[in-house]
C-alpha cells in the first residue's frame, strides 16, 4: 500500500497502515510528536503501536534536535541474521539438545559472562577498533562510567523481554540462525540519565508531553547526547557480532561432519539515530521501531516466537525517510497477554518450535502480536521480500 496522510499539528503524519486499526492512544501520541517545533516528517510503519517514550514504529525526522525518549531504553537494539550451509535434513528431530547448547553459550535474561568474551578468541569475529570502542567508554557520562564492568561482561549477552536466538528455516530448506538484542544494561542507564538532563531544560517547560524533551544542536547537553547515544549504538551492534560468533560456534561444534560455512551476516538496529539528508535538509532521523530501507539495504523483520520472519531489501522510499517496519508488532500489552493466554496457548500457537513454554514468556505469545504477513503486505513500497523463514529453535530470557 502507500501511505495514509492523517493531519498533524506541524506537520502531516504519514502512514503505512490504516489509521482506523491505530489504538487511540497511539495516535495520540503521534499528535504530540508532530507539534514539535523542531520536526521535519514523520512517518508511520504498519507495525505501530503505543510506546513508553514515543510511538514504537515512528520514523521522527528532526532538525537541530532529538530527543532521548523517543530512541528509548534499548538504544541500538536490532536483529543480526545469517544463512548457513546446513538444510532442514541435517536437522536431528530433537531439537532440545541444541536450545541447551545455545542457552549454555549466551547469557539470557539479567545473565552476563563471567569473565568478559575476548573477541580475538572468536571465529571470524572482526575486532578492528575494539580497544578504541572500549577506550572511548571514559568519555561517557560520569554517573554511568561505574558500570564499565558489568557492560563488559554482557557484551555477548540476550537479555529478557522480546529480544531471542532462532534457529530457522526458509522456505528452500536453507537453515539461518537469527537474533534480537540491544545495548543491555549500559545503554538503558544512558538513556534514563540523558532523558533526565532533557525534561530539565527550559526550552521543553511547555511540551505538550515532558516525554518528548530533546536536546538541540550547538548545546552542550547535545554534544554529550550524541557522543554516548553513537557509543551505545556501536555497542549493540557489537554484542549482537559477539552473540552472533558464539551462536555460530555452537552450530559448528553440533555438527562437525557438515563442516558449516556461513554466509555474510545482515544486521540492522531498530532503535537508534542516524544521520541523514531529505528535502536537502540534514536532519537527525530517530527510528523507533523501524529499521533503514534505502535502497538496497538488507534488514529483517521478525514476526513472534511462532510465526517466524522476514529477510528484506530496502526500496528506497524517501516519503518513509528510507524506513520499514522493524517487525510485527504487538497487538496487545504484555499485561493484557497474561491475562488472556494461558500456557496452554502458549504450547499450542509455538507447536512445532523447540522453546521455552512457561509463563514466563506466556506475553511473548504470537497471538499478542499483529500478523506478520499483513504487515509485510502493507509495506510493498518499502521493502521486496528476499526470505521468507520459520523458526525451529527460539531461545529467550
Amino acid at each position: 500500500m502507500t501511505y495514509t496522510e492523517v493531519p498533524g499539528i506541524r506537520v502531516p503524519i504519514r502512514m503505512w497502515t490504516d489509521p482506523a486499526t491505530v489504538e487511540g492512544q497511539a495516535l495520540q501520541q503521534l499528535r504530540n510528536i508532530s507539534s514539535l517545533p523542531w520536526l521535519h516528517g514523520l512517518a508511520v510503519m504498519p507495525d505501530v503501536h503505543l510506546g513508553k517514550g514515543a510511538t514504537v514504529g515512528s520514523v521522527i525526522a528532526m532538525k537541530g534536535a532529538v530527543c532521548p525518549a523517543a530512541v528509548g531504553v534499548d538504544i541500538g537494539c536490532g536483529m543480526s541474521a545469517v544463512k548457513t550451509s546446513l538444510t532442514a535434513e541435517d536437522l536431528p528431530d530433537d531439537l532440545s539438545r541444541l536450545r541447551s547448547k545455545i542457552e549454555q553459550a549466551i547469557p539470557v535474561g539479567r545473565g552476563l559472562h563471567t569473565d568478559p568474551v575476548d573477541p580475538t578468541k572468536l571465529h571470524g569475529l572482526r575486532t578492528a577498533g575494539w580497544d578504541d570502542f572500549w577506550h572511548r567508554f571514559d568519555g561517557v557520562a560520569g554517573e554511568v562510567k561505574w558500570r564499565r564492568e558489568r557492560a563488559m561482561q554482557q557484551m555477548g549477552t540476550l537479555g529478557g523481554g522480546n529480544h531471542f536466538c532462532e534457529v530457522c528455516v526458509d522456505m528452500s530448506g536453507s537453515v539461518w540462525l537469527m537474533l534480537h538484542s540491544g545495548s543491555r544494561n549500559i545503554g538503558k542507564e544512558l538513556a534514563e540519565h540523558h532523558m533526565g538532563v532533557a525534561r530539565s531544560l527550559p526550552h521543553n517547560q511547555g511540551l505538550i508531553d515532558r516525554d518528548l524533551a530533546v536536546f538541540i544542536a550547538e548545546t552542550p547537553q547535545m554534544a554529550a547526547y550524541r557522543q554516548d547515544l553513537f557509543w551505545a549504538q556501536e555497542y549493540a551492534k557489537n554484542n549482537r557480532a559477539v552473540m552472533m560468533a558464539l551462536f555460530q560456534d555452537v552450530v559448528r561444534r553440533e555438527f562437525t561432519k557438515a563442516k558449516v560455512a556461513f554466509d555474510e551476516v545482515i544486521s540492522c538496529h531498530h532503535n537508534y539515530v542516524a544521520e541523514e539528508t531529505y528535502d536537502g535538509v540534514d536532519l537527525l532521523v530517530t527510528r523507533k521501531g523501524a529499521i533503514r530501507a534505502g535502497a538496497g539495504d538488507y534488514g529483517i523483520i521478525p514476526g513472534s516466537m511462532g510465526t517466524g520472519s522476514y529477510i528484506v531489501r530496502g526500496l528506497g522510499n524517501e516519503a518513509a525517510f528510507n524506513s520499514a517496519s522493524h517487525g510485527a508488532g504487538r497487538k496487545m500489552s504484555r499485561t493484557a497477554a497474561k491475562k488472556r493466554f494461558s500456557t496452554q496457548d502458549l504450547v499450542e500457537q509455538t507447536k512445532g518450535v523447540e522453546c521455552r513454554k512457561d509463563s514466563g514468556v506466556v506475553d511473548e505469545i504470537p497471538g499478542a502480536y499483529k500478523s506478520i504477513e499483513k504487515v509485510i503486505e502493507q509495506q510493498k513500497d518499502l521493502v521486496e521480500v528476499v526470505a521468507h523463514l520459520k523458526q525451529v529453535v527460539c531461545v529467550k530470557g
